[in-house]
């Protein structure tokens, strides 16, 4: 039995929520750093555009795809505001992308439970 996708993809985004909470606490903790840029991470539909999921094709009945599905990627904002000390960083922004890497977690630990469960009831049957 291969590798199941689902958990890999959900991995790949749990590693990916972990590196741009690290980004926003780094942000947060020079606040008040003359000069100190914000900073954040690429977004994770550029990570998904880089995987290629092949079609398992067991029949010649079977459709197969030519074309592939890519994700766009998000256009990265600018700072809300920069103060006369060249510094970038808006709490506030960075609180909201706080909550928005809370919230991606919670969705992303949630699917993976439901899929867990439904594997194990039927490997169980």
């Amino acid at each position: 039995m291969g590798p199941i996708y689902l958990f890999d993809v959900a991995s790949s985004q749990a590693h990916w929520l972990s590196l741009r909470q690290a980004a926003i606490s780094s942000n947060v903790a020079n606040a008040n750093t003359p000069g100190f840029r914000a900073q954040d991470i690429e977004p994770f539909a550029k990570l998904l555009d880089n995987r290629v999921v092949p079609v398992a094709v067991t029949s010649p009945m079977h459709i197969t795809t030519g074309d592939t599905v890519r994700a766009q990627g998000v256009r990265k904002q600018d700072s809300w505001e920069v103060v006369h000390s060249g510094n970038s960083v808006s709490l506030e922004q960075e609180m909201l992308k706080a909550g928005d890497i809370n919230r991606d977690y919670s969705l992303n630990t949630a699917i993976v439970k439901s899929f867990h469960r439904m594997f194990m009831t039927s490997a169980k049957a």
